[in-house]
C-alpha cells in the first residue's frame, strides 16, 4: 500500500505534503513522499483501471463457498478504495458498489423464484439457507475491502453504515419478496424434528434475524425457539392472578399421580419430634 492508512479524504483535507511535519509521513516505510499530491485518477482511470480490480473481487468473494477461502489481495484492494475517496471518487465508488451488488441479488431473487417452483420444500430452505450464509460472509470481506469509503464517506456523509445498507439490500431485492413463504417452511419443518437439520435451522433463523430483526414479528414463537431474547421475559405478574392458582392446582394433582410421591406424607415434623421425651 502506498499511501498513510490514517489520511483524511474529506475535500476539507489536503493531500499529505513531503515537508508537512507529519511525522507518520518522514517515517511510513510503504510511502513515498509528496505520492498523493502528485497523483491523479481522471474518470476514465477509474473506469478503465480501478473499479474492474475491485469488481472482480466483489465477484469472487460473492461466488466463494462458505468456508472457502480465495486469495484476495486486500492490500491491493483497500489501496485502490483509498485512493479513489482520497481523490474525490467516493460518490462514484459508492454508486457503483450498490448498483453491482443489487444487480447480483436480482440474480438471487430470480434464482429463487425458479426454486420455489422446482423444488420440494426441504430443499428450498437447504439452498435458500446456503444463499444467505454465503452473502452474509461475502460481506464479511466486501465491506473491510471498501472501510475506507465506510468511514470518510458513507458513516460522515450519509450517516449510515456500510455493512448495514448491503444487509438492507438483500432485505429489499430478496427477503421481502419470499420472506412470508420462507418462514411458513420453516415453521412447518419445526413442527415435524429433523425434516431438516437442526444446524441449518438454527443458523437460517439467526441469519434472517440478523438481516432484518423485525422479521421476528412475523412467527415470534418460531424465532424464540432459536433466539431467547426475542420474547419478553415473563413474570408471575404477568399471568392472570386465577390462571395462576389454576396451573399450581394442575401441578400438584399431576404430581399426585406420580408413583414416586404415592404415599408420601408431605406434612413437616417439628425439629423436635424425635426427640425421646426423658
Amino acid at each position: 500500500m502506498d499511501e498513510p492508512m490514517e489520511a483524511e479524504a474529506d475535500s476539507t483535507q489536503p493531500d499529505l505534503a513531503p515537508d508537512d511535519g507529519d511525522q507518520r509521513v518522514k517515517h511510513h516505510p510503504l510511502l513515498r513522499p509528496g505520492s498523493m499530491v502528485m497523483m491523479t485518477i481522471t474518470t476514465e482511470d477509474y473506469r478503465t483501471q480501478y473499479w474492474p480490480k475491485l469488481e472482480g473481487a466483489i465477484d469472487q468473494l460473492l461466488s466463494m463457498t462458505p468456508g472457502q477461502y480465495i486469495p484476495i489481495s486486500y492490500e491491493q484492494m483497500y489501496s485502490c478504495v483509498y485512493k479513489c475517496v482520497c481523490k474525490q471518487f467516493s460518490e462514484k465508488l459508492y454508486t457503483d458498489l450498490m448498483n453491482h451488488m443489487a444487480l447480483h441479488l436480482e440474480k438471487l431473487n430470480e434464482q429463487l423464484k425458479s426454486l420455489m417452483r422446482d423444488e420440494e420444500p426441504k430443499s428450498f430452505i437447504e439452498k435458500f439457507s446456503f444463499i444467505l450464509n454465503q452473502y452474509l460472509q461475502a460481506l464479511g470481506g466486501i465491506v473491510p475491502i471498501f472501510n475506507y469509503m465506510n468511514r470518510f464517506y458513507v458513516e460522515t456523509k450519509l450517516k449510515t453504515d456500510l455493512n448495514e445498507e448491503l444487509k438492507k439490500l438483500f432485505q429489499q431485492h430478496v427477503l421481502d419478496q419470499h420472506i412470508e413463504f420462507i418462514l411458513s417452511l420453516l415453521e412447518e419443518a419445526n413442527s415435524k424434528p429433523f425434516t431438516i437439520s437442526p444446524p441449518t435451522m438454527a443458523n437460517t433463523v439467526k441469519n434472517i434475524h440478523s438481516v432484518n430483526p423485525d422479521y421476528a414479528k412475523i412467527k415470534p414463537s418460531l424465532f424464540s425457539r432459536f433466539l431467547p431474547t426475542v420474547l419478553p421475559s415473563t413474570s408471575v405478574n404477568d399471568l392472570p392472578f386465577n390462571q395462576y392458582i389454576a396451573e399450581t392446582r394442575q401441578m400438584q394433582e399431576e404430581m399426585k399421580m406420580l408413583q414416586e410421591f404415592r404415599g408420601c406424607d408431605f406434612k413437616r415434623k417439628r425439629a423436635d419430634d424425635d426427640v425421646p421425651v426423658k
